[in-house]
């Protein structure tokens, strides 16, 4: 039973990290989907401190961790649902902190450092591009995935708080990784 249900969590995972990539890049950027998330979603981009609400996402979140559930539940029993739910869930809640501390927060470890890159990649050069923020795999997959250049251009609108001195300039450890676009006169 411990197997099943520990499969059963990991498919959730996988299933979210699909969920993911799909929402981001269709519903996100394709209005023809989903016209409030990608308006929603098109603020964000447009202004990299706006989130959707968080009371808007948990209205749509339940509902759906309710449905996985139960499409998984009821040909697999009760248990294996809830823990493809929990799976699905769990990793939904930590692609949420991910994102927001992406744009928030100075990485911390390799991972950090790749997943800034990766997804500001996708706001600030090649926006129908690395719409997983997790992980690449789709956008490998469905050939979306774009290496960012080694030195990320930043333009001075959204700049992130983290990746600046108090002189207004890179800070060292990220100069390797990011350069702010020049203002123009």
């Amino acid at each position: 039973m411990i197997l099943s249900l520990t499969i059963a969590f990991a498919a959730g995972v996988f299933t979210w990290s699909l969920a993911e990539y799909l929402l981001h890049r269709f519903s996100g950027h394709e209005r023809k989907f989903s016209p409030e998330f990608s308006r929603q979603h098109l603020m964000h981009h447009a202004d990299t401190d706006y989130y959707a609400p968080t009371s808007r996402k948990l209205l749509v979140a339940t509902p759906v961790l309710v449905l996985a559930g139960l499409l998984v539940g009821v040909p697999c029993g009760a248990p294996v649902g809830v823990a493809f739910a929990l799976g699905f869930g769990a990793f939904y809640g930590f692609y949420e902190v991910l994102h927001r501390r992406t744009h928030t927060h100075a990485p911390i470890g390799a991972y950090g450092r790749w997943a800034r890159r990766h997804h500001l990649h996708h706001h600030f050069r090649s926006p129908k591009k690395n719409h997983g923020v997790t992980s690449p795999i789709w956008d490998i997959v469905f050939r979306t995935y774009d290496a960012p250049q080694p030195q990320l251009k930043v333009p001075p609108k959204q700049v992130m708080d983290w990746l600046l001195d108090e002189q207004g300039e890179v800070k060292a450890p990220y100069r390797d990784d990011y350069v702010l676009v020049a203002r123009r006169k």
